[in-house]
């Protein structure tokens, strides 16, 4: 094969701020390596300075980078970095125009970089896809405006750019849109105006999920074997909701006080000032040493597979979840879920069959499913092998990336015809 190169094109792509695009963008990379391609990562150096390194055999390239607003102080860049900002990187562009033997650029990012993306694979008359990590069509007003806080109030001098890109039109110009989540596939076929729009989830490591140690976890955790543990691990951040996780903690500890429980929030930081939030919460209810925060937990490592299955339930309490890949994770470390029945987490699991669902934001509703999972010893391994028997069925990575093939030779053909 000569043109082998595929180049997935992320917003920032950081080891240690580890998330759901990440995980998926190198498990797709790793099967892709398998069948024989050239799989590399081209980003910006958000979060991460290292211009080029190879992480577990993945090659990957970072360019210099700049918010186009005037006035923009530190802390306000390193907010727009930690989550949506609208970066611009014409070292990045000058790359994906003279790059050579790609088959396929695929960009996981929109605005003024995923148009660059584009604008790059029409020049060389490649064919280009976009993935949506749930970032347009499924994302609440508070949510979005609280993405573009800190450039608010600065003038944007990077508008010609975005006219240069076309990056209004980039989801309308792509040879095929993917979306990870059911619910903004079921939005975007809705807006946009034409029919080469996917639904490709996610997936999951299984069989490394559930090389996860219990007893190791607990050590590193300093918690009793006897003690009943609830977890969140994710992003600490106001999506994730990990406050209403404290509180819902607190009502269960209080109705059953001979009950030894223990909470986990693990996770990159991504709002220091939500953290603060979670601690002076942890403090007001007396939590004392019941609440432990992990944020240097690295993804897939061996820290965050002990402290998984170190879990005796684990908990996604997010205010909207486009999929929820930590769900897949939970249930291939063998603990089962309970979840807010929001966005993509709808579809993913299935109420009282693979996990528990409650009303987001509704914290009674959630400390009512924690006391199942205590009172019912019974019920949560029910459902975690439930969950682990649906990853087998639609969450492997080799499934979904054979999913993606399909769509990247549909894409290949789409662009022999223009």
């Amino acid at each position: 094969m000569t043109n082998t190169r595929i180049l997935h094109v992320p917003r920032r792509f950081a080891i240690d701020e580890w998330g759901g695009t990440e995980s998926v963008i190198y498990n797709l990379c790793r099967q892709q390596q398998a069948l024989g391609y050239q799989p590399e990562i081209h980003t910006s150096r958000a979060l991460a300075s290292i211009p080029s390194e190879v992480w577990k055999d993945i090659p990957i390239r970072r360019y210099r980078y700049q918010y186009p607003f005037f006035g923009l102080s530190a802390d306000e860049i390193h907010a727009l970095d930690k989550k949506g900002g609208n970066l611009l990187s014409l070292d990045l562009f000058r790359h994906l125009l003279t790059a050579k033997n790609v088959r396929i650029y695929h960009a996981h990012v929109l605005k003024r970089m995923g148009g660059s993306v584009l604008t790059a694979a029409r020049w060389r008359k490649k064919p280009c896809v976009v993935t949506l990590h749930g970032n347009i069509f499924d994302v609440p007003e508070s949510e979005a405006a609280s993405i573009v806080e800190a450039q608010e109030g600065h003038f944007e001098w990077g508008k010609p750019f975005g006219a240069l890109f076309r990056s209004r039109h980039l989801l309308h110009d792509v040879d095929a849109v993917l979306c990870v989540g059911y619910s903004e596939y079921e939005k975007a076929k809705e807006i946009l105006p034409h029919d080469r729009i996917h639904h490709l989830p996610n997936g999951v490591n299984a069989e490394s999920f559930a090389n996860g140690n219990r007893i190791a976890g607990r050590h590193a955790l300093d918690w009793p074997e006897d003690a009943i543990g609830f977890g969140c691990l994710s992003r600490i951040d106001p999506q994730k909701n990990q406050l209403l996780l404290v509180e819902a903690f607190a009502a269960l500890v209080a109705s059953q006080p001979k009950k030894n429980f223990r909470l986990l929030l693990g996770g990159p930081v991504t709002s220091q000032t939500y953290l603060q939030e979670i601690l002076g919460a942890i403090a007001r209810l007396h939590l004392g040493n019941l609440v432990t925060i992990h944020p240097a937990v690295v993804a897939e490592s061996e820290l965050h597979r002990n402290l998984l299955t170190a879990l005796d339930a684990f908990v996604l309490p997010s205010r909207h979840e486009p999929f929820g890949i930590v769900v897949l994770e939970a249930w291939a470390s063998g603990v089962p879920v309970i979840a807010s029945n929001i966005g993509g987490l709808q579809r993913l699991v299935d109420h009282e069959k693979d996990g528990l669902h409650f009303p987001s934001s509704n914290a009674p509703a959630l400390t009512a499913c924690m006391a199942r999972i205590a009172d019912e010893p019974d019920l949560g391994p029910a459902l975690a092998r439930a969950g682990a028997a649906k990853i087998q069925a639609h969450y492997t990575w080799k499934a979904v990336n054979a999913q993606l093939e399909q769509i990247y030779q549909s894409a290949e053909e789409r662009q022999r015809e223009l």
